[in-house]
């Protein structure tokens, strides 16, 4: 999806003189998804990362090439169903955490079917 392009930024402060300079067109795809052949869209429900920006019905952009990091924040495969979580790692343990202090954390260990599937780099969501 290509869309059109101004050269100016927009100042989230005072505003500054509008420059109605149009530069061109922006592929949203390369803009948006670095590794297309292992990355999906999904989308998210509940609150449980509203403190992350991540609100229910974003949209969130996940490459599943990503190796987890700490505190990244990544979609995760519990018993089959797919949960977006912060990631903790405690030496050679997970931990998934809520950004929201009313979810509870989750432990990964050998014993969980837990994995993660991939890993959040964008999120779109409505603002109003």
């Amino acid at each position: 999806m290509k869309t059109r392009l101004y050269l100016n930024s927009v100042c989230a402060g005072f505003p500054s003189p509008a420059n109605d300079y149009l530069e061109g067109e922006i592929d949203l795809n390369r803009y948006l998804i670095k590794n297309p052949l292992a990355t999906f869209i999904v989308k998210s429900q509940g609150n449980c990362m509203l403190q992350a920006g991540i609100h229910s019905g974003d949209l969130l952009i996940v490459d599943r090439s990503i190796k987890p990091r700490n505190h990244s924040i990544g979609i995760a495969s519990i018993d089959g169903d797919l949960t977006v979580k912060r990631i903790k790692i405690l030496g050679k343990k997970f931990l998934l955490t809520s950004d929201n202090k009313d979810y509870r954390s989750v432990k990964i260990n050998n014993e969980s079917d837990i994995f993660i599937w991939g890993i959040v780099t964008k999120v779109i969501h409505n603002v109003y």
